[in-house]
């Protein structure tokens, strides 16, 4: 199984070969037409529920890899999603930045775009793609670039899912005065989940923050644990890209109340 070194290894490489291009993808993230607001379709009383687009991932292997990415994102829509997730990462998920399109084509709903974002160009492919919001992982980033990378985004209206492993990783994130953190329940190390991990980080998380709890999430039952631990939203992947009926299955995790959190 792939590391996380290989995998930002992996993206580096790519970026390299996109530098040619950085002139283009700047004037076409410059010249995008504004995308749904991502803070806006994640308020609400009840848990937002965030489902993915996801072809396979280097724990669970094959996920849906013949997946049509603006049908499935319609299901999903049409379940009650509030909004669309696109792995975009190819060598280790099997994504794209064509899949972002499609799902940018076939629904309403603000898209994030989820993959390992290190430099600016892939925030102006992503922007340029449709994409209402990027991912960033604290892990994978130093402070300077996580900085840089943060204030580029802003910058191009693009929101901000700050991803941590930990209280340890809160504080950065915290920081960059995201608009949502992202609790993730899967050791980047290891990959493996336990969702009981994030529910410290969770009520840490300040009440002006969406708080966003990541994987391990399969079940009703899941969605109102992580809500009483203070989860404002859940981004759901394996189980619904996997599921018969995708748009049953989204509906099946929605209407869960949001409790209060102190912070």
């Amino acid at each position: 199984m792939a590391t996380l070194k290989q995998m930002l290894d992996d993206t580096r490489k790519r970026v390299r070969s996109l530098e040619p291009r950085a002139s283009e993808l700047e004037a076409a993230a410059r010249a995008a037409a504004p995308a749904p607001a991502w803070s806006a379709a994640l308020a609400g009383s009840d848990v937002a529920v965030i489902a993915e687009v996801k072809r396979r991932s280097p724990s669970a292997g094959a996920i849906a890899p013949d997946l049509d990415p603006g049908c499935l994102a319609a299901d999903y829509e049409r379940g009650g999603a509030r909004a669309v997730s696109v792995l975009t990462e190819e060598v280790h998920f099997g994504g794209s930045l064509g899949d972002l399109e499609e799902v940018r084509g076939a629904v309403a709903l603000p898209v994030l775009c989820k993959g390992f974002i290190v430099a600016p160009i892939q925030l102006y492919e992503a922007k340029a793609a449709g994409a209402s919001a990027v991912l960033l992982i604290v892990r994978a980033l130093e402070d300077a670039r996580l900085a840089e990378l943060s204030q580029a985004a802003l910058e191009l209206g693009l929101g901000r899912l700050v991803e941590v492993h930990g209280a340890g990783e809160l504080e950065r994130a915290l920081a960059l005065q995201p608009e949502s953190v992202g609790v993730n329940s899967r050791d980047l190390d290891t990959f493996t989940v336990d969702l009981a991990t994030i529910e410290a980080t969770l009520r840490e998380v300040p009440s002006g923050v969406v708080a966003v709890a990541e994987s391990g999430l399969g079940c009703r039952e899941d969605i109102v644990r992580v809500a009483d631990w203070g989860a404002d939203a859940v981004l759901v992947g394996t189980v619904l890209a996997r599921a018969p009926d995708p748009g049953r299955a989204v509906s099946d995790l929605t209407g869960v109340e949001r409790r209060r959190r102190d912070g």
